[in-house]
């Protein structure tokens, strides 16, 4: 039996195995966790088992999750989504209960007695199946750039309803356990509790919200910051325990509040870290409860509950994104995006079985079979569209359509500029290249843009400019050159390619947001990387300069000069700890002092070799003055050497210039 601080290190260790396993084979770590729990559970290699101390870590994981939750709630995204989260969102969520319930209503009598699903137990059950993962599927959908797309749109919509239908049945599914003829007086009591609660928090809570955070910001202490975050989230969520409702109901009321404040995303930022440790460990805990053996035993079962709710679940969201007047193929990719299992699915199922709605064996078969389909959701998505075009013969059609009316606008234009991407970059690049006399044509996938655009009279059409066929319409052979607008390096790596394929020697302009990644879309064919950090940062040292008297003309020939150079004497930085997270593999500056005993002292950088560590010496620093960087450089004691590159390369030539 191990102690809690044993299972705690048992936990983190085999979490981080997993994630780094998962990592590497580009599936989310969610299912890295759950993979975890299964090995090391009671029901396989026996390391850990359930207890208190592993039940506390699950339930902080589910409060700090539906506290972000609550944090993207906002009133105006849920107004200008209205009938997207209330009409199809709410449809698809009722029906699946619905469906369910009769569904286990019609098979009571055929399972046997250990498999018997009550009405309490068919709904909770509807519940779980209604849930998709918001985490798989926001994340393809930003990867694949479809966020802003007909059928992204639909996806997100429906997914924030889910997300929202979850805070009633974190409320309901416990009341269940009640006798019939109390459920409803058990029901009104926790709806009155809840609405006293809620008004309280938000009301009472709202006023008093804004003005904490002000005072506490104004202590200019970050350490505070984040000690009062967490005393205001565990605070609400105690407040609902004491009221007899869950602890998550409270996280997510605390993040509603705070998501009408200035601090939002700075919250977001400092919760982050603290959600995704405990939902991994409440991801693990589930896995543990999953019982190899007995699905092993009953794989038939499972096999049925993996490939009968994901089509019914497929059909029945296509089928009510055509009602709600979507075309054959938003509907079905939005179908295909949405069948799989979710996050919440675990915590609603978690919350059955506590309270026993559902049969042991019950349990472990619709848990093995949750994971099986969040295990084929991304394959299933970046499939969509193979499987849309064999499926519809009328997609077929759609997109020929499209296609057509792009070469048409296009047919009659030479030399003109495929701006990939109509955003505020590209509508600004249009407007240059307008005043100049220069033709263009965009290609973007947000159909409202494109609508709005074309009746400005902007020569714009909605198409993917990562598909070979959209590039061809758009003329692609007759094009000057292409310009990527967009900051994304996966998809203008795909554009590349295919320009590279269909006309190898025309110019291609990428913009990028830093220099990261700016070597390899320079190999990948892009005549010009355009890197907005980089950028910005020249221009605001050309207008500084010209105010202190520069002449314009040594400005200017030093602002080419960092260009022609690919920006080699701007790259890198001095890191700091206001840094965030996500600047931690961008390429840095790192000052290295020779104090006596360095293994570099009385060696030229010749011999030191640390070009192999993979980081380069940006300058050398002896006492007021500076070294020419070349391989006969001596170095001397107290000489410092300023070294660019990565984290892991920085240390690299750190250690072999001091050891």
């Amino acid at each position: 039996m191990f102690s809690s601080l044993e299972l705690t290190l048992l936990l983190l260790g085999a979490a981080v195995l997993g994630v780094v396993a998962f990592r590497m084979m580009h599936m989310p770590p969610m299912l890295g966790y759950l993979a975890v729990g299964i090995l090391i559970g009671p029901h396989a290699l026996g390391l850990a088992e359930q207890n208190e101390a592993s039940q506390t870590l699950a339930e902080f994981g589910v409060v700090f999750l539906m506290f972000s939750i609550g944090l993207e709630f906002s009133t105006a995204k849920l107004m200008a989504m209205r009938n997207i989260v209330f009409g199809l969102g709410m449809a698809q969520v009722g029906l699946t209960i619905a469906l369910a319930m009769g569904f286990g209503w019609a098979i009571g009598h055929v399972l046997p007695a250990s498999l018997h699903l009550g009405w309490q137990g068919a709904l909770a059950l509807g519940a779980t199946m209604a849930m998709s993962s918001t985490a798989i599927v926001s994340k393809m959908l930003t990867e694949r750039l479809e966020l802003e797309s007909a059928h992204g749109r639909k996806i997100i919509g429906i997914l924030l309803f889910q997300d929202l239908a979850v805070v009633p049945l974190l409320i309901l599914i416990p009341s269940l356990t009640e006798q019939p003829d109390r459920l409803l007086e058990t029901l009104g009591w926790a709806g009155v509790k809840a609405v006293g609660v809620l008004v309280l928090l938000l009301f009472l809570g709202q006023k008093l919200m804004r003005g904490w955070f002000t005072i506490v910001v104004k202590r200019r202490s970050q350490e505070l910051f984040m000690l009062n975050l967490l005393l205001v989230t565990l605070g609400a969520a105690w407040i609902t325990e004491r009221a007899g409702l869950s602890l998550a109901l409270g996280a997510f009321v605390a993040g509603m509040l705070i998501s009408e404040t200035e601090y939002k995303h700075q919250v977001e930022e400092d919760i982050k870290p603290f959600r995704d440790v405990l939902l991994g460990l409440f991801f693990i805990t589930i896995g543990m409860l999953l019982n190899v053996r007995l699905v092993l035993e009953n794989w038939w079962l499972v096999l049925l509950l993996l490939v009968g709710p994901v089509l019914l679940k497929f059909a029945l969201i296509a089928g009510l994104a055509k009602v709600y007047g979507a075309t054959d193929g938003v509907a079905l990719r939005t179908g295909l995006a949405l069948a799989q299992a979710g996050e919440f699915g675990f915590v609603l199922l978690n919350l059955a079985g506590e309270n026993h709605l559902l049969a042991p064996d019950v349990m472990q078969v619709v848990l093995a079979s949750m994971v099986l389909s969040m295990l084929a959701a991304p394959f299933i998505i970046a499939k969509s569209d193979q499987i849309v075009m064999k499926v519809s013969s009328n997609e077929w059609m759609m997109q020929s359509l499209a296609l057509t009316k792009i070469a048409s606008r296009t047919m009659s234009t030479q030399k003109h500029v495929i701006l990939a991407g109509f955003g505020r970059s590209g509508q600004s690049l249009a407007t240059l290249l307008g005043e100049e006399k220069i033709a263009y044509h965009a290609l973007d996938l947000d159909p409202e843009r494109v609508q709005e655009a074309q009746t400005a009279g902007a020569h714009v059409s909605y198409g993917d400019a990562a598909r070979r066929e959209s590039l061809v319409a758009a003329g692609i052979y007759r094009a000057s050159a292409v310009v990527i607008t967009y900051a994304s390096t996966p998809s203008a790596l795909k554009v590349l390619h295919l320009v590279h394929e269909l006309a190898p020697t025309l110019p291609v302009i990428v913009r990028s947001h830093d220099d990261t990644d700016l070597d390899r879309l320079k190999a990948a064919g892009a005549t010009e990387v355009v890197p907005e950090l980089m950028e910005g940062s020249l221009m605001l040292a050309s207008h500084a300069l010209v105010m202190l008297g520069v002449p314009l003309r040594r400005v200017v020939h030093r602002v080419q000069t960092a260009r022609e150079e690919r920006y080699a004497s701007l790259r890198g930085y001095f890191h700091g700890a206001s840094d965030s997270n996500e600047e931690a593999d961008l390429v840095r500056l790192h000052s290295v002092t020779l104090g006596e005993g360095a293994a570099a002292i009385g060696k030229s950088l010749g011999e030191l070799h640390l070009e192999d560590t993979g980081a380069e010496v940006a300058s050398i620093r002896r006492g007021m003055g500076r070294l020419e960087v070349e391989p006969q450089t001596m170095l001397a004691p107290d000489d410092v050497v300023v070294v660019r590159g990565a984290a892991d390369a920085v240390s690299r030539a750190e250690n072999r210039l001091l050891r």
